[in-house]
């Protein structure tokens, strides 16, 4: 009865042949076949493969881009370069130009004679326009104290001339006081002062020790004046009291002269003390103002004519 309860009509169990164990084992695993691996697709086994191993120093290589110029690199910016210097040396000719042109135009002012005086202003001096500001107070003391020692000096000629006429025998005295005025008064201003000026201005070494020379004979004249050696044509200490005895006025003006001489003396020693310590503080030195000297000296056409005279002569 058995064979009758089955249908017919349906497939044998084991007629499937798919359903054979070796087949089912395939189509069952997760191994991709052969005809669906596509080796253009986005494989994340590779990828897992590659990056698993965290020993592997393999590294992907970049081309790197050359950072050496080109040749027309290089030419522009030469030429740049040379345009850049080109420029800066047309604007430092500018600037000397309309320096020079502005000390042309500058008229001197010192000494201050007016315009219809036959004699005409031989020096041009500002001290806010040329000299450096920390220099104004010493320069200007520097200016002053020449003021005095012509003031002195003329009141040291009123002075011997008062002597001079009480007592008739001290012609010496006036006679030496009036030349003291003439050759003192421009000389100082010449050799000691405009010096000073000069080195202020322009921070010349070697205006600066001729300065320190001529200044400190300056000093030693003034200490002589004090004094007053009679038959020296200075009214100082010894000949205000020697006058003051024979008479009183004129020795009372003696006097006066003698403290201002003493004055000029103290004053020209703490000028110098302060012009000195500003001059260490520069910087300088005398191997400084042996190079001056000598680049003055070789660049100065009249040395260079001569250089230029003597080389011809001996060709």
């Amino acid at each position: 009865m058995s064979a009758f309860d089955n249908n017919p009509f349906a497939e044998p169990a084991n007629d499937n042949p798919f359903n054979d164990p070796s087949v089912t084992q395939v189509t069952d695993s997760n191994v991709e076949p052969v005809d669906q691996y596509n080796p253009f697709s986005t494989t994340e086994g590779l990828a897992t493969h590659t990056t698993s191993d965290p020993t592997s120093s393999y590294q992907p290589a970049v081309l790197q881009p050359s950072t050496e110029p080109s040749p027309q690199a290089t030419a522009a910016a030469a030429q740049a370069n040379l345009l850049k210097q080109q420029e800066e040396l047309e604007k430092k000719a500018a600037d000397l130009d309309r320096r020079e042109q502005e000390l042309q135009s500058k008229q001197n002012n010192w000494p201050p004679f007016p315009r219809n005086f036959p004699i005409k202003p031989c020096f041009y001096q500002d001290f806010s326009e040329e000299i450096p500001p920390e220099y104004h107070r010493v320069c200007k003391m520097i200016y002053y104290l020449w003021m005095l020692n012509c003031v002195t000096l003329f009141l040291n000629l009123l002075a011997c001339l008062a002597y001079f006429i009480s007592d008739g025998s001290q012609g010496v005295d006036f006679g030496l006081s009036i030349l003291w005025l003439i050759l003192f008064m421009p000389c100082s201003f010449l050799c000691w002062y405009r010096p000073i000026y000069k080195a202020f201005k322009t921070d010349s070494s070697v205006s600066f020790f001729f300065f320190f020379f001529v200044f400190f004979c300056q000093v030693v004249i003034f200490i002589i004046q004090a004094v007053g050696i009679p038959n020296w044509g200075n009214s100082g200490w010894i000949t205000a009291f020697t006058s003051f005895r024979m008479n009183k006025a004129v020795g009372a003006i003696m006097i006066i002269v003698a403290i201002l001489f003493t004055f000029c003396a103290s004053l020209s020693v703490v000028l110098l003390k302060m012009v000195h310590s500003m001059y260490r503080r520069t910087g300088a030195s005398f191997q400084k103002a042996q190079q001056e000297f000598s680049q003055g000296v070789f660049t100065s056409k009249g040395f260079q004519t001569a250089a230029q005279g003597a080389v011809e002569r001996n060709n």
